[in-house]
């Protein structure tokens, strides 16, 4: 029998979707009441920052050690952060809001920009290494 792990690849999965999903929803909500919750999104940013980092570390470290094949796509996520983050900025524009987009959100997506750096980067070498054997 083997022993189930407390807090395996799919525990850091739902829990980097559930702060994704919650800061997402707070980072459109601050935006409608025009910087009204951007403290709270400085609290939330760092969790979610931390719990991400925490994920896609033990996916890597997957990868390595028991080969785990990714299929939760970084790219996919990095192209919806993108997409907010310009619809924050055009949107402000067309609507002539007195919004300033929180730096919170700014170090975030730079975060998730950078972390998927560094897994296609450790993806890449792992296949080299693969090649090899």
């Amino acid at each position: 029998m083997t022993k189930k792990k407390a807090f395996g690849f799919n525990f850091w999965h739902l829990l980097s979707n559930f702060w994704s999903a919650l800061f997402f929803v707070l980072i459109i909500v601050d935006f409608i009441y025009n910087n009204a919750f951007s403290e709270i999104l400085e609290v939330v940013g760092f969790i979610y920052v931390g719990v991400l980092a925490v994920y896609v570390g033990n996916k890597e470290f997957e990868r390595w050690c028991t080969k785990h094949e990714s299929r939760h796509p970084g790219e996919w996520f990095v192209v919806i952060w993108t997409g907010l983050i310009a619809f924050l900025l055009v949107a402000t524009l067309l609507f002539h809001k007195e919004y300033k987009l929180p730096s919170a959100v700014i170090s975030s997506y730079v975060a998730v920009l950078t972390i998927l750096v560094v897994t296609e980067r450790s993806k890449s070498l792992y296949k080299k290494e693969k090649r090899r054997r």
